[in-house]
């Protein structure tokens, strides 16, 4: 039976871009995997600890099963101060365990298996020619900090979500909102159901 784990991790709640974008794809993929199961886990909500020598061990494991029980991995993945928020730093901290999702022998990831699709949002931009190109350290470092496990992630990126709420941004509104349109309709694309290619 196809399961997927729905990770968010925004402080922002119901005006949280990413969690609506995580919520759109994880009813995309119920749509498309109708007898699939689903786990939900807010990181903003209910905070992992730091590494600890204590706890660590229990805690990685737990979080390490729920990656091998999903087919599927979607993560909301605000940019913090450009960087991820420390909830999904400490959450890649406890996965990346030698002997738990790494091979001890061989060095091989474990998790290869798992799809994970990481929903990104900017609230300013980032792209090449920007005055910030280069600032986005969430995704190269996600990137690299999962490689060790086997998993490797797929981006969906929004970029100018502060343009409806910041005066400055006012003449970004037309590009936020393509730029919002087009992962939408990524994430629209992202399973198919058999009517789908029928």
């Amino acid at each position: 039976m196809p399961h997927l784990l729905h990770i968010d991790s925004s402080v922002q709640g119901e005006r949280s871009v990413s969690r609506r974008l995580t919520a759109r794809a994880a009813h995309r993929w119920r749509a498309t995997h109708p007898d699939g199961t689903v786990t939900y886990r807010d990181l903003a909500a209910d905070q992992l600890p730091h590494l600890d020598p204590r706890t660590s061990s229990p805690l990685s494991e737990a979080l390490i099963d729920e990656i091998k029980a999903a087919d599927t991995i979607v993560l909301g993945l605000p940019l913090y101060n450009f960087g991820p928020p420390s909830t999904v730093k400490a959450w890649v901290d406890h996965i990346v365990a030698p002997g738990l999702s790494i091979d001890p022998a061989t060095g091989a990831g474990l998790l290869g298996g798992t799809e994970l699709i990481a929903i990104e949002t900017r609230g300013g931009g980032y792209g090449p020619g920007t005055p910030r190109e280069g600032w986005d350290h969430a995704q190269t470092w996600l990137t690299h900090g999962v490689s060790l496990t086997g998993l490797q992630p797929r981006f969906v990126i929004v970029e100018l979500t502060m343009a409806d709420v910041n005066p400055a941004m006012a003449d970004l509104k037309s590009l936020a909102a393509q730029s919002l349109a087009d992962a939408e309709a990524h994430i629209d694309r992202l399973w198919h159901a058999i009517d789908d290619v029928a």
